[in-house]
């Protein structure tokens, strides 16, 4: 009886020898794919999300995520996943591609998993890692680029346009306000973006370009958004800040040129004429006086410009040059102008004053020389013959009467 124990025991281990020579003891690890670049690896305690098609030794596949739709998510090192897995996933980075041979006593041992799979089966699984975060990240950011002159930051109940890509951790686009070309306008710590969007634009000046990356807890959590962000996704934002006001902005006078002579400053009613470049607070110009070489001319204080503009034009010298910053809600607010100004643009105007009267304003006369005698004074229907230089007001030459062979004659009064 014991022979044939023995006999019985060596042809079992010689056929096991046979079909698996080289029993897997422990995870083995095939690195198919490592990226270029890896910010971390996964550890204990880490979320990810990831895909894997599962096969048995000898290719049949029982399980995939890519045929479900949805990856799976897993919390490592707190046995929520069977061991083999757990381990197999551990030290891998984002976008990093594995095979690893899980035997049974890693995966479903003695016991197997129903139907699906046997008991005592070694299991292959084909990973690939898409994300991975901690409860303990926060939001990361790292500025680009930024601009050397930054007048002001984003602060909370700013409201701020910025154009934006956004990707998930593992590089696919969700969405672009660029494709959208309009950028994307909203109150910033007010509840209406993301937790991690609010935090990642705080401190951003006009002009700069951040890189954001929000973990999912921060950004849409287990609900995800839609078809284009999963659940439990960390989000990837590059930003450039286009604009930023607040509601309480007045306008504002960055810089001033007063002429040393000044005489009189323009009050509402005053018909003034100006040139002007008009931009957008990064510098984008959409319009300019200059290229039409003609002036705008208009009324101000009654309505006929825009509020900041009627304001900026108050209190001016002839030939003075001032830069005012108009907030939208004294330029064209939430409506924008037509394909040229954005919805809540803030406008900056680089103003040179040219010339201003007003309708009730009489004839002014400075006299620059008089004679010690004067007997004779004119009168109407006197004839006279004088010389005459006439400029504008700021200076500009006209025309002179030197410029021709005689001098000018008028007989006085009779228009």
């Amino acid at each position: 009886m014991f022979a044939c124990c023995v006999a019985f025991f060596l042809l079992t281990a010689w056929s096991s020898v046979e079909c698996n020579p080289s029993p897997v003891l422990d995870v083995v690890v095939d690195r198919k794919f490592i990226p270029e670049i890896c910010a971390r690896e996964a550890k204990e305690g880490d979320y990810v999300r990831y895909h894997y098609n599962a096969t048995f030794v000898d290719g049949k596949t029982f399980d995939s995520t890519h045929e479900k739709g949805d990856a799976k998510v897993g919390l490592l090192g707190e046995g929520r996943l069977i061991a083999g897995i757990d381990k197999g996933l551990q030290g891998m980075c984002v976008n990093e591609r594995r095979t690893i041979t899980v035997p049974p006593h890693l995966a479903y041992g003695s016991a197997g998993a129903g139907d699906v799979v046997p008991p005592d089966t070694t299991l292959v699984f084909e990973l690939h890692l898409l994300d991975l975060w901690n409860k303990a990240d926060l939001v990361v950011t790292k500025t680009i680029s930024t601009p050397k002159d930054c007048k002001r930051s984003v602060m909370r109940t700013d409201f701020v346009r910025y154009h934006f890509n956004g990707t998930l951790l593992d590089g696919t686009v969700f969405d672009s306000s660029y494709n959208r070309q309009q950028t994307h306008n909203t109150l910033v710590g007010e509840g209406w973006l993301v937790k991690g969007m609010e935090e990642g634009l705080l401190g951003m000046c006009v002009g700069e370009i951040r890189n954001i990356v929000i973990p999912p807890f921060k950004a849409y959590g287990e609900k995800g958004s839609g078809n284009d962000i999963p659940a439990q996704a960390t989000l990837v934002f590059n930003v450039l800040l286009e604009d930023i006001h607040n509601s309480k902005d007045n306008l504002t006078i960055e810089s001033q040129v007063v002429p040393e002579s000044c005489t009189r400053k323009s009050v509402v009613g005053d018909y003034v004429r100006y040139h002007y470049n008009g931009t957008f607070l990064n510098g984008l110009v959409f319009d300019t006086s200059y290229q039409r070489n003609s002036t705008y001319n208009t009324y101000i204080g009654m309505g006929y410009v825009i509020a900041g503009m009627d304001q900026a034009l108050i209190g001016v010298c002839i030939s003075e040059r001032r830069r005012v910053v108009i907030p939208p809600h004294l330029a064209y607010g939430e409506q924008g102008a037509g394909d040229v100004i954005p919805r809540s643009a803030v406008l900056v105007f680089d103003i040179h004053i040219i010339d201003f009267h007003n309708p009730n304003d009489t004839v002014s006369i400075a006299i620059t020389h008089k004679p010690t005698a004067c007997n004779d004074i004119t009168a109407v229907n006197d004839l006279v013959r004088y010389h005459y230089n006439c400029t504008l007001v700021d200076g500009t030459p006209l025309f002179s009467s030197h410029d021709y062979e005689h001098l000018q004659d008028a007989v006085l009064g009779i228009g």
